[in-house]
């Protein structure tokens, strides 16, 4: 993952994606102004939805092309 950068926001506008190849689920959502998804078979999947309408920050990055959640927590 390239040009990580810190955020603190409210997640809002979580839309599910289709499931990953091994079947785990895929999120986007909106924080700070930055659309962001999770990346493919991460544990974040699991996660984000324990989020919603919170104020967090999180680690974004670029992940082959997309903007995408390295990590997150509670703010």
């Amino acid at each position: 993952m390239k040009s990580i950068t810190r955020h603190t926001g409210t997640i809002t506008d979580l839309k599910r994606l289709g499931h990953s190849v091994n079947g785990n689920p895929r999120f986007q959502f909106v924080v700070d102004g930055y659309t962001v998804v999770t990346a493919p078979d991460s544990s974040l999947g699991y996660t984000i939805q324990n989020y919603e309408n919170k104020r967090v920050s999180v680690t974004i990055g670029t992940h082959y092309g997309k903007t995408t959640l390295n990590t997150i927590t509670g703010a």
